[in-house]
């Protein structure tokens, strides 16, 4: 890639700025361990909602997203769900108000919380230990070969050294420093400055975004996408198929690529997913950043908004980059991608896009603002597992007496060595590739079915939860082993059932355990959902509590949320194309479910707290 020095005195005034403001504010963070890992509690919402959002706005999701985006248009749309990216409507809705209401500082602790502290509840918390841990552990891997691979593709340095007959790659290096650095900051300040750097980060990459969107829109006119794309590119809506054909259109090999994701029985894969991610969804989030930060609002309201505006600001602005990006590449690009032969490697588009597109200045601003994502991510990754390490092991089974000072600077250390033992992962990612597969993916394959349970069901206990996450970790073993071929989307429900049946067995095993633990947690989280026998005696004994009657209101903000969500993600594709008439009833969509939010979620949110 060619690199003005203007780009490149724009990148490191970034980094410098960066790490000037990680250090400055590391004093704040040396107190305990409230302070280190979660600010104290202390932290602004807002600030903590746009630290979320540029977490979640990494480059290998944004590099994928555009991949799509090309191939199968707007239907593209909702492959995210998939994951499901709508989870964060059911975070923002109830379940951000019930986990910021336990008061504890990790999701192992809150397995302590939910479970009390018998046998079935010490292995529940050594399995969410393990689980956080290791998850971490992959995605520090994760990111460290991810970018690599970006760095080389769009910076024209090559760093690759001999290290004792080793060959580092000019990728590695690129990591080794980048890694580095962010661990500087993160390690040193911990949450103040992962959250106040990640804030600055995020409107760098905003910024980014809409400089890119505006050239896009004035390069490319809908006449222009028209002809290069197929027919039902341009609608959202779907059947039992995909009936996407790119034969006669200006990309004929894409039809390989459609073959191999496997998604031609769309309508199928539209069922599985909003079964997947409804059950996925209620579990909540995983013990990582996204919990951290729930857990770090001053009250359960403030958790919620905080969630909330996660979505409000990161998916018009992501977008409006992603199918800038997009249009040029497919009215642009098509001579070096026609070159690429059957295999278009879609992970050089981006590159490729920005390299060809970007003026001086806005591209080193994009160079900035996918540097500030990479770092974003990472840093939250790094903050968040070592406080597993160091309450939920340290302190609670080894040191339960151990001084404030001991305890950060232990921290510190902790985050060090996570980081290393990642970077190693990374640095054989080759060799480790189906290790580090199984060790993200196998493992969040027994989540959910115990996870939702956990919310809703009063006789589920510690012994179920760590039955079910057992079998849902062999059941996903098997399928990542022996089943590699079958898209994971498909056979979710088979995983799901056999966890289940590990949480049903693993319940009946004993009575209930730690009744008093239970009511507790019922009566300070206040869930909804299967607790009559609990919710009797607790009202038995405090005739004031009130139960949570907001199912229905909750379910119903749910489904508003989820269109809410949709329409920030289609409205600026819909801008891009020139599709006026779609754009504006989507657009009234969104003003409509706005002020339905504002009536049944936002105005309740002082009744939370």
């Amino acid at each position: 890639m060619e690199i003005s020095n203007i780009d490149i005195a724009i990148v490191l005034a970034y980094v410098i700025g960066v790490l000037v403001l990680g250090f400055y504010l590391s004093k704040r963070a040396s107190k305990n361990l409230e302070s280190y890992f979660l600010g104290g509690n202390q932290l602004p919402w807002y600030y903590l909602g746009l630290s979320n959002a540029s977490g979640m706005f990494d480059i290998s999701g944004t590099m994928w997203t555009v991949g799509i985006l090309f191939v199968y248009g707007l239907k593209s749309a909702w492959l995210p769900w998939l994951w499901p990216v709508w989870n964060q409507v059911f975070v923002f809705v109830y379940l951000a108000i019930w986990m910021r209401r336990s008061n504890v500082m990790t999701g192992a602790e809150w397995i302590t919380f939910r479970f009390g502290d018998g046998k079935g509840a010490k292995l529940s918390h050594i399995i969410i230990v393990i689980f956080a841990v290791i998850s971490v552990l992959g995605f520090i891997a994760y990111f460290f070969e991810g970018i690599g691979k970006y760095s080389t593709s769009i910076l024209p340095w090559d760093l690759g050294f001999d290290f004792f007959g080793y060959h580092v790659s000019s990728a590695k290096s690129y990591a080794l420093l980048i890694c580095g650095l962010t661990s500087l900051y993160t390690v040193k300040g911990g949450m103040h400055s992962v959250v106040a750097t990640e804030v600055m980060q995020f409107v760098i990459m905003t910024i980014a975004c809409i400089g890119v969107g505006i050239i896009a829109y004035n390069m490319v006119d809908a006449g222009q996408i028209d002809k290069v794309v197929p027919s039902g590119w341009k609608d959202l809506m779907f059947g039992w198929n995909l009936n996407l054909d790119w034969s006669n259109a200006a990309f004929p090999q894409v039809n390989s690529k459609i073959s191999k994701d496997g998604f031609d029985l769309f309508g199928l894969l539209f069922i599985l997913m909003v079964l997947k991610g409804i059950f996925a969804s209620i579990a909540g989030p995983v013990p990582s950043y996204d919990m951290q930060r729930i857990l770090a609002t001053k009250t359960p309201g403030e958790a919620a908004k905080m969630s909330f505006l996660t979505i409000c600001v990161l998916y018009i602005p992501r977008y409006f980059m992603i199918v800038g990006f997009t249009v040029l590449s497919l009215v642009y690009l098509g001579p070096e991608l026609l070159a690429m032969g059957e295999n278009i490697d879609f992970e050089q588009v981006l590159p490729m896009a920005i390299n060809k597109f970007l003026p001086v200045g806005l591209k080193g601003l994009m160079l900035a603002g996918f540097l500030a994502a990479f770092m974003g991510t990472f840093a939250a990754f790094v903050n968040a597992a070592p406080a597993y390490l160091v309450n939920d092991i340290y302190k609670k089974y080894i040191n339960p007496g151990a001084t404030d000072k001991r305890l950060v600077r232990l921290s510190i250390w902790s985050s060090l060595g996570m980081v290393m033992v990642g970077i190693v992962f990374g640095l054989n990612a080759s060799s480790l590739n189906e290790l580090i597969l199984w060790l993200s993916s196998a493992l969040y394959g027994g989540y959910v079915a115990a996870n939702v349970l956990k919310w809703i069901w009063w006789r589920f206990s510690g012994n179920g939860y760590f039955w079910g996450m057992l079998f849902g970790l062999i059941a996903s073993t098997v399928k990542l082993f022996f089943f590699p071929e079958y898209v994971d989307i498909f056979v979710f429900p088979i995983i799901f059932l056999f966890s289940f049946l590990g949480c049903i067995i693993g319940t009946y095993m004993e009575p209930l355990p730690n009744r008093e633990k239970v009511k507790q947690f019922y009566k300070q989280t206040k869930p909804w959902g299967f607790w009559g026998p609990i919710k009797k005696e607790v009202m038995q004994e405090d005739p004031s509590f009130v139960p949570n009657m907001d199912f229905k209101r909750d379910t119903f903000n749910v489904v508003v949320g989820i269109i809410w969500q949709m329409a920030q993600v289609v409205i600026p594709i819909y801008f891009m194309l020139r599709e006026n008439t779609e754009m504006v009833i989507w657009s009234a969509i969104l003003i409509l479910t706005s002020y339905l939010l504002k009536k049944f979620w936002w105005d309740n949110l002082k009744n939370m707290d």
